[in-house]
């Protein structure tokens, strides 16, 4: 019964044709990369995480596929950086602290709530890129 979600869920994620697209797109940025401004490597490699992203979350439990939801949403805020580049960075930084928590809470899901309290953190809101309550 208190089986953690990532141990039932055993089959693949990707097909093999997404899975070739997705190798394509981060070779090809690779390349690419090497002739474009340096500002370009932090999209592509969002780029890169929306699509994985969108792709795995049709198989995904409900845990992961809100985080899914929120690097598909980060990437979508973060795609425009010449604007503010503070704010870019912020948000990117938010980003990289809701995949941390997850992260941290996946360790031991039956103690993820507690941790989120021990953090500040809202259980309600966990899926939100600050995971605070307002």
């Amino acid at each position: 019964m208190g089986e953690p979600e990532r141990a039932v869920r055993t089959g693949r994620v990707l097909d093999e044709e997404d899975a070739v697209e997705l190798l394509a797109y981060l070779v090809c940025s690779a390349r690419t990369q090497v002739d474009e401004a340096a500002e370009y490597a932090p999209l592509r490699l969002l780029t890169a995480a929306g699509r994985l992203a969108e792709m795995i979350e049709p198989q995904a439990g409900d845990r992961l596929r809100a985080l899914l939801r929120e690097v598909r949403r980060g990437h979508a805020e973060t795609s425009v950086r010449a604007g503010d580049p503070q704010g870019y960075t912020d948000r990117l930084d938010a980003l990289c602290r809701t995949l941390a928590a997850y992260l941290l809470d996946s360790l031991d899901p039956d103690d993820a709530e507690d941790a989120d309290l021990e953090r500040g953190r809202d259980p309600e809101r966990a899926g939100t890129t600050d995971g605070r309550a307002p």
